[in-house]
């Protein structure tokens, strides 16, 4: 009975939310470990029959599962978002996710690189190859712009304003946003557009896609992962490094240098000022550290 509801329910995700596959997905496997939970329990309710209590206990086995709070409080999210849809659509006349709780998250600070530790691994680049030209790009992009990993793989060629100083980003639910993009980053594009990709075969429907792989297509997210990690272990640096980290460092960076917050926030294409509030956290535990290493009465 509930398969009706979760078609409803992925269209006003992919149509009126504008979500990626990717979320989509992610919300309805939450939807479907609570009917696997309803099945177990023989009580076969439909969405109008779930009540806070029952929401509660499936939320206790998920837990007793082993499940952590960071995932736990994704799926009551995604519990919240699908009955808030039920509540809007009429299919239900009261919410019961609506005083479902959380649990306490610690906020974990992510690795971030120093200038120098990025220039390192920028550094560790084979220019000789032809693979390397691309490489320098990416990363003097994703240092110079702060993108996420899924905005710098499907960066097109048509979104570049160098004469401007801009890129536009098509971020998370297809919003867009503009980014000052900085002289190092536009110069290794074009050594790369004008001696490198120009010689490569593009493979139909990839012509606007900037960064290519040798077969002439669209670089996947896990293939820049694999290269920043190998850049990383080049350059001896033994942090947990990700693309993700050229992202926080952009953003801490500008916040250690006293950037607005607000304009952190619009670079960074956060939909709520909160997400970009950890880097004013990273920022304290910085001065701290300062004082720790250079105050000779600060211990």
């Amino acid at each position: 009975m509930w398969e009706s509801y979760k078609k409803g329910y992925k269209a006003y995700l992919q149509l009126e939310k504008s979500l990626s596959d990717n979320s989509v997905e992610a919300y309805l496997h939450d939807i479907e470990k609570l009917t696997t939970w309803i099945a177990g329990t023989n009580a076969l309710k439909s969405p109008q029959q779930i009540v806070l209590k029952d929401l509660e206990n499936f939320i206790r086995w998920i837990s007793e599962l082993g499940m952590t709070p960071g995932s736990q409080a994704r799926i009551i999210s995604g519990l919240r978002s699908f009955f808030k849809y039920c509540l809007q659509e009429q299919i239900i006349s009261i919410d019961p996710a609506t005083l479902l709780e959380s649990p306490k998250l610690k906020r974990a600070l992510p690795d971030v690189l120093s200038f120098e530790e990025i220039v390192s691994i920028i550094d560790s680049i084979d220019l000789s190859k032809a693979e390397g030209g691309r490489n320098k790009a990416i990363l003097e992009t994703l240092y110079s712009c702060g993108l996420r990993v899924t905005e710098a793989v499907n960066l097109r060629i048509s979104c570049l304003y160098p004469d401007a100083g801009f890129v536009r980003i098509i971020g998370k639910g297809d919003k867009e946003r503009l980014i000052p993009i900085g002289t190092d980053a536009i110069k290794y594009i074009n050594i790369y557009r004008d001696n490198i990709r120009v010689h490569i075969k593009v493979k139909p429907g990839n012509e606007d896609i900037l960064f290519l792989n040798r077969r002439g297509s669209k670089l996947s997210r896990v293939m820049i992962f694999l290269i920043i990690k190998e850049l990383a272990r080049l350059a001896g640096i033994k942090k947990i490094i990700s693309p993700h980290t050229f992202r926080h460092s952009f953003a801490t960076h500008l916040v250690e240098g006293g950037a607005d917050l607000r304009a952190v926030q619009e670079m960074l294409g956060h939909e709520s000022i909160t997400t970009t509030e950890i880097y004013t956290h990273l920022d304290r535990e910085f001065l701290r550290n300062t004082l720790l290493q250079f105050h000779p009465g600060f211990k």
